[in-house]
């Protein structure tokens, strides 16, 4: 009998272990799933690293200008590029005259922040990540107001005038530097 109950333990805690080890692959996946057309801008914190190099090795908060000014390289603009694409830049860059055969890596280490206004607890900014929806914001924003309505929301994307909000929900996949507007329902 003492068997069996041991064995149940044992299989329940595999059975545990495997649900989690499959949930974070999951989740991994959908993240980079998530980022790959991702393109960097103006408030991204990115880590450029080139194996073997450490003095070729950067992190940096992308300002207004977009560019950043890299060893050897100069000034690179490098908003609206993917990590992928600036990766090939600096790949081609360093290739030759420098490095023979670089391994570069470039991520981003901090989106840009989503802003949330209205009938929230805390209205302001908060970091992006990515799966981010209008409900987690407002539960980062500490839930709405009793006055906050689930059916006045809008959004603003950057691109668009402040003018031309648009029509969200709890479920609306949010995008970094997004402002979201939660206003007051009145019945």
């Amino acid at each position: 009998m003492k068997h069996r109950t041991t064995f149940k333990y044992l299989f329940r805690s595999l059975q545990a272990t495997i649900a989690i080890f499959l949930g974070l692959i999951l989740q991994a996946s959908l993240v980079s799933a998530a980022t790959p057309e991702y393109r960097i801008d103006a408030g991204d914190s990115i880590s450029i690293r080139v194996y073997g190099e450490s003095d070729l090795s950067v992190d940096v908060m992308l300002g207004e200008s977009g560019v950043v000014n890299y060893p050897f390289l100069g000034e690179l603009k490098v908003s609206g590029l993917t990590p992928a694409e600036l990766e090939n830049v600096i790949l081609q860059g360093l290739k030759g005259d420098y490095l023979i055969n670089p391994s570069v890596t470039v991520s981003v280490t901090e989106y840009r922040q989503v802003f949330i206004y209205g009938e929230v607890q805390a209205p302001g900014g908060y970091s992006y990540q990515p799966g981010l929806t209008v409900g987690k914001a407002a539960a980062l924003a500490q839930g709405m107001t009793e006055r906050g309505s689930e059916k006045r929301i809008f959004l603003t994307r950057e691109g668009m005038s402040e003018n031309q909000k648009v029509r969200a929900d709890m479920s609306t996949k949010l995008q970094p530097g997004d402002v979201i507007t939660i206003e007051q329902g009145f019945f």
